[in-house]
């Protein structure tokens, strides 16, 4: 009588253990070919401290385009420098040389190469001085964007 319970205990783990089994390999199945990869699901989104506005963003092999808009309250000008930094190297942007307060710039910073279709993510710097004052400040942010 032993033996029978024993017997029945042990295929049920069985049983459950191979269902198991299956279900880690078709999981790491998944994963593998990249259908679980979560850079797929990440939005695109380009942010910026208060005060200026990342309004819009383009990412190409060879290029990140950022719309920026002056929400300060003032007018800024001569040191703006768009600049991004990740593992790769953008160079900085530095026109329009001004922005009114409540104006918007397009600038375009020069990158190495990247791949068609993947992710794009790091820092993007915005460097600018006031008229009013001559002080310079600095503006960190993010952007994740696919390269298109």
């Amino acid at each position: 009588m032993i033996f029978k319970k024993s017997q029945v205990a042990l295929e049920f783990l069985m049983t459950y253990g191979w269902a198991i089994l299956v279900v880690l390999v078709a999981i790491g199945a998944l994963a593998y070919f990249g259908i679980l990869s979560p850079d797929k699901f990440l939005p695109s989104k380009c942010t910026l401290s208060a005060g200026i506005a990342c309004l819009d963003h383009r990412t190409t092999p060879a290029e990140i385009q950022v719309v920026v808009q002056n929400s300060l309250g003032y007018d800024i000008d001569t040191m703006i420098v768009v600049s991004a930094s990740d593992t790769s190297t953008c160079g900085p942007s530095s026109s329009p040389a001004s922005l009114t307060n409540g104006a918007k710039g397009t600038y375009t910073l020069t990158c190495t190469p990247a791949l068609i279709g993947s992710k794009y993510s790091g820092s993007l710097n915005v460097s600018y001085r006031t008229i009013e004052t001559g002080l310079s400040h600095k503006n960190q942010g993010n952007i994740v964007s696919k390269v298109e």
